[in-house]
């Protein structure tokens, strides 16, 4: 009876079907579980007897407490100064009838193309020791400290204005879908200006303000570059202090523990976060909703000081990018004494990047690396929802909960994972496993990105229609078929954009990359990062500008891609 209801329960899946469930099985245990169980080990188990000795070698650690105090209170710095910053962008552009709001919209929207390290490390060229906004304050003022832009300053200056991209996205959204006849009607009934916005359209966004502030915590709590880039000695968070530790034997233990803590605190607030977002808290609206109509600011000093702000916000996002742009067409003698001219200007920087092998190296490198990663995610992440899409079974949900797992754990905890697990060859299920640097960071790419993707695809496969894949069953298609010439092509528009947006993300990462990359295999952010150095060979600054304008280029090249693959497939 058991063999009859084996055969039953493997009907109609295939021999193939059959070894792509024995392939997931195998990467969900070998690359997603184990690496991580292991950890837990190494930490926890000590001569094959349980262990808490760790925690006693923590709190010895001045500096691995400082780090962990000073990353609580960047997170919840942030959640105070982005919500603040990232909800003015977004009413200045979608609420207030602000005059040039599309122009200020672009400005707002750069961290979208123009993020991570190499914000960081724009923002230092700038504001830092050598910028030019430093040496325009030294020459206003000779006794400034010309190291002013370091330490907690520095640091949430730069991530205030770099982590206002879920504002951008999901604010602007949600204001959107306002139902404006709500807001006439409390205008009709004499509701004043400030009513209506305080007591009428923040309480609609409420939900989306409380997932924001938890990304945004997250975001604090495991920052990693700007800490690393500006935060000097003085302001060092958990992730800069994992890196540092996890080059010692003694002191790896310590950054292990880090990064569990980090990943405990990370999955608590995304439970908490889920939880809040079952529980709903919704406004009723009409079953015809009338569009957003952006209000007039009658008080002429509210209007000016709304128009002042919303430019001001302009000028600090532009600026770094217009002063890059411009440093990467100007010779090493300009950038160095951080002065502008004309005279300076010159295109020998971008002909260097293909002409000189040295200097496109680390652009090869980081190509090879995020494409390859991102067409293995959507393999995996197709072959993953079309199981959940077709089994309702136990396997199925088990399946997808697992690859939820690295939504839950930070890049360090899954870099550390894969670092202590494959190092050296091990024995796992049976066989031996040996996996070379290069083959390790291009696996947690791979695992980094699993969770986003799935979730894209998978919501592609619910969207076709069931009848289409029926048809050509009853005329005799086989399922490799019917995958291929039917649901592939319906889909595709979708797995392109995930492929796009993997690989962007992809190109210039430094969170995960630090931990696993080869030194004769150095990719964009590991290059980009040590040109920040106050040491750095001034060719190598010139190079990240032209490196970082050139990343600017495909960035918004990919995200003009995904946007009109999602046009053309609703039309």
């Amino acid at each position: 009876m058991k063999k009859l209801n084996l055969k039953e329960k493997f009907k109609g899946i295939g021999i193939i079907g059959i070894v792509i469930r024995a392939f997931l099985i195998w990467f969900v245990i070998a690359f997603l579980i184990y690496p991580n169980a292991n950890l837990l080990i190494n930490v926890f188990f000590k001569n094959g007897e349980f262990s808490t000795a760790v925690f006693s070698k923590l709190l010895s650690s001045e500096r691995a407490m400082r780090s962990l105090l000073n990353s609580f209170i960047l997170a919840v710095s942030l959640i105070i100064t982005v919500n603040i910053v990232g909800t003015l962008l977004v009413v200045f552009t979608e609420y207030f009838d602000i005059k040039g709001a599309k122009i200020l919209k672009i400005g707002y929207m750069s961290t979208l193309v123009y993020g991570g390290i190499v914000l960081c490390t724009g923002y230092k060229f700038i504001y830092g020791t050598n910028g030019v906004f430093t040496k325009l304050l030294l020459y206003i003022n000779p006794n400034i400290n010309p190291n002013w832009f370091t330490g907690y300053f520095a640091v949430i200056f730069i991530m205030t204005f770099a982590c206002t991209s879920n504002h951008i996205i999901f604010l602007t959204n949600a204001i959107r879908g306002i139902d404006y006849q709500i807001i006439e009607a409390a205008r009709n009934m004499g509701a004043s200006f400030r009513t209506v916005f305080f007591q009428i359209v923040m309480p609609v966004l409420k939900p989306t303000f409380f997932a924001v502030t938890i990304l945004t915590f997250l975001t604090g709590l495991g920052a990693m570059a700007a800490p690393i880039i500006v935060g000097g000695d003085s302001f060092q968070t958990i992730n800069p202090m994992i890196i540092i530790f996890a080059k010692s034997s003694y002191s790896k233990e310590i950054a292990s523990l880090l990064s569990i803590i980090l990943g405990v605190v990370t999955i608590i607030l995304l439970l908490i976060l889920n939880k809040f977002e079952k529980g709903g808290n919704y406004i009723s609206i009409s079953k015809t909703k009338s569009k957003m109509v952006k209000q007039k600011i009658i008080n002429p000093v509210g209007n000016f000081i709304a128009h002042f702000l919303a430019y001001i916000l302009f000028v600090i996002y532009t600026v770094p990018i217009l002063l890059v742009i411009v440093y990467s067409l100007s010779n090493s003698s300009s950038i160095k004494s951080a002065t502008l001219s004309f005279k300076s200007l010159t295109l020998e920087n971008y002909k260097a990047l293909f002409i000189d092998v040295n200097a496109f190296k680390p652009y090869l490198i980081s190509i090879v690396y995020s494409l390859l990663a991102a067409i293995i995610v959507a393999i995996i992440s197709i072959l993953v929802s079309r199981i959940i899409h077709k089994s309702k079974g136990k396997f199925a949900a088990m399946l997808e909960y697992s690859m939820l797992i690295p939504w839950l754990l930070p890049g360090t905890l899954i870099a550390l994972g894969l670092m202590t697990t494959y190092d050296t060859p091990r024995i796992l299920v049976g066989n031996k496993v040996l996996i070379g640097t290069a083959g390790i960071l291009l696996l947690a790419y791979v695992i980094v990105k699993i969770p986003f993707s799935l979730r894209m695809i998978k919501a592609a496969f619910f969207s076709v229609d069931e009848s289409l894949e029926e048809s050509a069953r009853c005329m005799g298609a086989s399922a490799f078929y019917i995958m291929r010439r039917v649901i592939l092509p319906i889909i595709l528009p979708s797995i392109l954009s995930v492929i796009v947006l993997n690989f962007n993300s992809m190109l210039t990462d430094y969170d995960v990359t630090v931990f696993l990359y080869h030194p004769l295999l150095q990719p964009l952010g590991i290059v980009i990062k040590n040109a920040s150095d106050e040491d750095a060979n001034i060719n190598a600054q010139v190079m990240s500008f032209v490196y970082t304008v050139v990343i600017m280029i495909i960035s918004t090249a990919a995200l003009y891609f995904t946007s009109s693959m999602k046009i053309r497939k609703n039309k």
